[in-house]
């Protein structure tokens, strides 16, 4: 079939669903305004909180910067790669299945295409620890800029593994 007799609501709603975020949504808890702009938004650094689907009982809180201008009201700007991360429990720590040693637990695009914050959960078993590191990339190249936390579990609960 060629692409002219496709419906133009079909190729929309393709191109957004490949263009939106993974299934984990951030909750936002607040923003302060960083800089006045006429039209649009102005530029501001959002908190929000992503709490871990395998982990319950952990709510990770992330800062970021989110771009305004008439390009950031209407999502067409790219937000700077830097964030910060803490994360804390928030409630009775369970796990439902065992955690890999390292996985991505979220992500969320800061751009149109190909830039992605990212946030990663390790597993330092020594200590019997969650630890979560905060970085964005890029298809091309992503950046050094990163955010590090660490979240202790009860010494009498041990972290499941695969």
């Amino acid at each position: 079939m060629p692409l002219m007799n496709l419906n133009p609501c079909l190729i929309l709603t393709v191109t957004a669903t490949l263009l939106s975020t993974t299934a984990v949504s951030a909750e936002t808890i607040g923003n302060v305004s960083t800089t006045f702009k006429l039209l649009g938004p102005d530029h501001k650094i959002v908190v929000e909180a992503y709490d871990d689907p395998a982990v319950k009982g952990v709510t990770c809180y992330v800062s970021r910067a989110k771009t305004g201008g008439i390009a950031g009201g209407l999502g067409l700007a790219t937000d700077k790669a830097e964030a910060s991360i803490a994360c804390r429990q928030v409630g009775p720590i369970s796990f439902a299945e065992p955690l890999l040693q390292q996985s991505e637990v979220f992500s969320e695009r800061m751009s149109i295409l190909f830039k992605k914050l990212r946030i990663v959960r390790m597993v330092d078993t020594q200590r019997n620890a969650l630890v979560y590191l905060t970085y964005s990339d890029r298809l091309i190249e992503g950046s050094p800029q990163n955010s590090v936390t660490a979240v202790p579990v009860s010494s009498d609960q041990r972290i499941p593994v695969k």
